[in-house]
């Protein structure tokens, strides 16, 4: 995948809203914005288990919380690696950490703003990795 295509995804994101019905999307919009907190995922399954749109950000808020994750774990890994050498080590595993930080709170960011707004978009490059919620 290039920077071009990347930039694409960010700029204009797959929205899928129409795939849902209106009423759904009224019904479960608090329960989507809160699947957009990582940890919080599995909220729209609790609320309204027969819901399209609250399954749609159930699988985001998965697929935004591992990719997290497997990037704090890679980076913190990576500073590890970094930290022996003196300080140049540290300041690059800083850089890492903040690169990563930005990362993460970008991709919430992102699912947020579109739920809030009662769009269905799936996250840009990861969205569209796998549905574990049907």
């Amino acid at each position: 995948m290039d920077f071009n295509n990347i930039m694409e995804q960010i700029q204009n994101p797959e929205n899928v809203t129409d795939m849902f019905t209106p009423e759904d999307v009224q019904k479960n919009k608090i329960s989507a914005v809160l699947a957009t907190f990582p940890i919080l995922f599995w909220m729209p399954l609790v609320i309204d288990s027969n819901s399209g749109y609250g399954k749609f950000y159930a699988n985001q808020g998965l697929i935004e919380l591992i990719v997290s994750a497997v990037l704090s774990a890679a980076a913190g890994i990576l500073s590890l690696i970094l930290g022996l050498i003196p300080f140049l080590g540290g300041v690059l595993a800083g850089i890492i950490g903040l690169v990563v930080g930005l990362v993460n709170f970008g991709l919430w960011l992102f699912l947020f703003i579109a739920a809030l707004q009662d769009k269905a978009v799936y996250l840009p490059v990861v969205g569209k990795m796998f549905t574990a919620f049907k």
